[in-house]
């Protein structure tokens, strides 16, 4: 496939459709609302439905990579807030708050694009290593840890206590249902796997479908949020997503994965949370704006990496293998 292609295949896929969807809802002023206990129950489902998955794959094959692999996240997890906190307070002229706020959200990892990215490849046709989706926790991690030691130097006079950290971290609900899926999947006979594979697998494309047309809907609210950004931080949240994306696959590609874990790897580093972050912030970051990170990541990095940014990230994973 060339480029053209593969932007028509990620363009015209029900998940993307069905963002687009939401999106145009909120346009043309829809009354149309998923409700919240809904909304709630799919991202619970989509997030342990994964985990469950990963954990089954690699208890049941040989992960040969996953060191290095896992080195190349840690990488990511602990780098991003550090330069990117860095970035908005010498380019983008922001106060401590707001800059650590902004880290922590492209810091932490956005459990939907990953499930975007793997709808993509399995559109695609194209295998993965099937241990990539849990680096999402050696991402994750770090950068909580570092965004609320940041937060503890820079707005405190005493930094945040280890044991604080670590609980903040390990108590997301990303963090519980997707590394406890993983745990479950582990451990789980093939045949109770088998009877609950069904319901965890053969729904998760329409699921996440459903998902997609909800995450729509709220990009469209955040649409008008544009005007209090300004050029800078407009600027920094698409191309900071591209560096990310390039630097992934690239790392990647050097350590021998896949052009399908590559592109796990960068979207992965790409993407930015607007679920696990806006409620760390909120608790541990005093002074922090939460909208603007929210509008950054929500708004414009999202939809930026699910219709633009997968197939570039694909593309460089196939040209970069080619080259290795």
């Amino acid at each position: 496939m060339n480029m053209l292609e593969i932007l028509a295949l990620n363009i015209f896929s029900p998940v993307v459709l069905a963002f687009l969807l939401g999106i145009f809802m909120i346009l043309v002023k829809s009354d149309m609302k998923i409700p919240e206990q809904v909304y709630s129950i799919i991202s619970i489902y989509l997030l342990f439905a994964m985990g469950l998955k990963d954990g089954f794959d690699l208890a049941r094959s040989p992960a040969p990579g996953i060191g290095p692999a896992a080195l190349v996240a840690l990488f990511f997890g602990i780098g991003v807030p550090l330069w990117a906190y860095w970035i908005l307070k010498r380019f983008g002229k922001l106060n401590d708050s707001n800059a650590i706020s902004i880290a922590i959200h492209y810091g932490t990892v956005s459990a939907v694009t990953l499930s975007a990215t793997i709808a993509f490849l399995n559109e695609a046709n194209e295998s993965f290593e099937r241990f990539m989706p849990t680096l999402y926790i050696l991402m994750e991690i770090p950068a909580i840890a570092v965004g609320l030691m940041l937060a503890g130097w820079k707005l405190s006079n005493k930094t945040q206590t280890f044991p604080h950290i670590l609980r903040e971290a390990l108590t997301g609900k990303g963090f519980l249902l997707l590394g406890g899926g993983v745990v479950v999947g582990y451990i789980a006979s093939e045949p109770g796997y088998r009877q609950v594979e069904p319901f965890f697998v053969g729904l998760f494309p329409g699921m996440l479908t459903l998902f997609m047309l909800e995450m729509g809907t709220q990009v469209g609210h955040g649409l008008p949020n544009l005007r209090k950004m300004g050029p800078t931080l407009i600027v920094f949240s698409v191309l900071l997503p591209l560096l990310h994306g390039f630097l992934g696959v690239a790392l990647s590609t050097l350590i021998g994965l896949s052009p399908g874990g590559a592109m796990i790897m960068g979207a992965m580093a790409a993407s930015a949370s607007y679920i696990t972050a806006p409620p760390i912030v909120e608790a541990n970051v005093p002074g922090a704006d939460v909208s603007f990170a929210l509008t950054a990541s929500l708004v414009l990095t999202f939809p930026f990496n699910l219709t633009i940014g997968l197939p570039i990230y694909y593309e460089l994973a196939r040209l970069m293998a080619g080259l290795a």
